[in-house]
Order: structure tokens, then sequence, then C-alpha cells
């Protein structure tokens, strides 16, 4: 008599599943980064086995992006960080559910990560979903979008490589627009994304539930700036001052 056929375990988040299904424990993997390099850049080959393209996404959350990412395309390894532990236990309890080898996430914010642990020309993309506008006026200078910071991105990406960016704050988004193209050959994206109609990330999620906008964009490294005019262009421009939206509050508080 034929066994009957196991269910798959989908787990869903706001009615939306995530990718990939939870496998039994003995497929399970380790997606926890939780030793980082006393000096110098992460050995990725070690790290993940073998040499590839890498995706990353600075302040993945609780991983959505990056597990679809990983499920969909295994000819890439993938790397995301937040600033959150919580969140991260989250991303990284999925990750190692779904048995994926592809995926590694750590506790780190992008400045260190781009500046300390990648090394020029390692990632073939690079994804930063609604990074915090910090309404505070104290906090400002948290904002991670500066100049300087996208220079660090350009520097990490391989020559024409991807950066896609995207917020439900429209004074973040007009910075972006402004500043973003003097790095990158970028283009605003008119309507979702096709890969997840219904949010690549729970922000989206949650703000597609509320009916707020999203902006989104991406763009390729720009192949004519070097280190030295990279630097040179980021200290002429503007750092991301801007009146943040304070109704979006309530959202990042359910976030």
């Amino acid at each position: 008599m034929r066994e009957p056929r196991k269910r798959r375990q989908i787990e869903r988040e706001f009615g939306v599943p995530f990718a990939g299904e939870i496998l039994d424990p003995s497929q399970w993997t380790q997606t926890a980064l939780k030793k980082l390099p006393a000096t110098g850049p992460l050995n990725l080959a070690e790290l993940f086995g073998r040499t590839v393209p890498l995706i990353v996404d600075l302040g993945c959350g609780n991983g959505r992006f990056l597990l679809q990412s990983a499920v969909w395309r295994p000819q890439y390894d993938h790397l995301g960080i937040d600033i959150k532990p919580v969140v991260i236990r989250y991303a990284t309890r999925r990750g190692n559910q779904r048995g994926l080898t592809n995926l590694r996430f750590a506790v780190l914010d992008g400045e260190r990560l781009l500046g300390e642990y990648l090394p020029g020309g390692s990632a073939a993309e690079i994804h930063c979903y609604h990074p915090q506008p910090y309404y505070d006026s104290r906090q400002v200078h948290r904002r991670l979008l500066t100049p300087a910071f996208l220079a660090l991105v350009h520097r990490t990406l391989v020559p024409g490589g991807s950066f896609f960016v995207q917020t439900d704050n429209l004074g973040y988004w007009k910075y972006i627009r402004e500043i973003v193209p003097f790095f990158f050959d970028f283009h605003e994206r008119i309507g979702k994304w096709p890969d997840a109609p219904k949010g690549r990330t729970r922000r989206e999620i949650l703000a597609l539930k509320y009916g707020l906008p999203i902006y989104r964009g991406s763009g390729t490294a720009k192949l004519n700036l070097d280190a030295e005019s990279m630097h040179r262009l980021a200290e002429t421009l503007p750092p991301p001052r801007f009146d943040a939206d304070r109704r979006l509050r309530q959202l990042d508080a359910e976030e």
C-alpha cells in the first residue's frame, strides 16, 4: 500500500507565503554567521564552499526577500544583515528550516559590512529595502543612504553590478532620486516587482495593506567612476536631510 503523501509545510505572513517549504529537521542547515573575522574581509569562498555571484540585502529584516531569492536562484549565494538581533533570529530559523546552503545572515550594520567585510567587486547585486528614515532630528545623522555610503555600495559591486532600493517615505525617495543617479544609471520602477506582486518584504506587505504608495528603483553601477573620483563626488553632494513623514511611525511600530 502506497504511503500517504506528506503535506507541504508552507509558512505564511499576513496571508502571503514565504518561499520554500519547511523540511524535516534532518535536512535543516545553519544559516547564521555568528563570528566575523577579527580583521580583514570575509572569505566568501570559504563561507559558502564555492565561488559564485553574491547577492547582498542591507537591512534584511525577517529575511523574506533573501529566502525567496535563495530558493529561486540557487546559482547565487546570499548574505543578509540587520542591526536587530530579533529579526535575524527569525531569518536564520527560516533559512535553516528550508535547508538552504546558499544563504547566510548576520547581525551587522551596512557601513561595517561594506567598509570592513566585503572586498571591492565582490557583490553582483545589493538590495536596500525601506531604510530607516529616522524622524527625530537628533538622529538624522544615522540615515544610511548618504553619498559616502552610495560610493561604498558602488565599490562593493562588480563592474556594472545592480543596486535596488525601495521606500514608502516620500522625503527619502526624493533624496534617493536626486543622489543615486550620480553613482548609478538609475531608473524608477513603475509598478510592483514582478517576482513578488504582494511584496518582497514584510514592510512592503504592510504598506500595501494600508494603501500606502511604494517607491521603487534600481540601477547599474556607472563604469567611469574610480575610488578617488567617487570620494571627491561624495564630498560635494548633500547629506540626506528631508522631512520624514511622521504618519508612518504607526507602521514602523507594527512592523
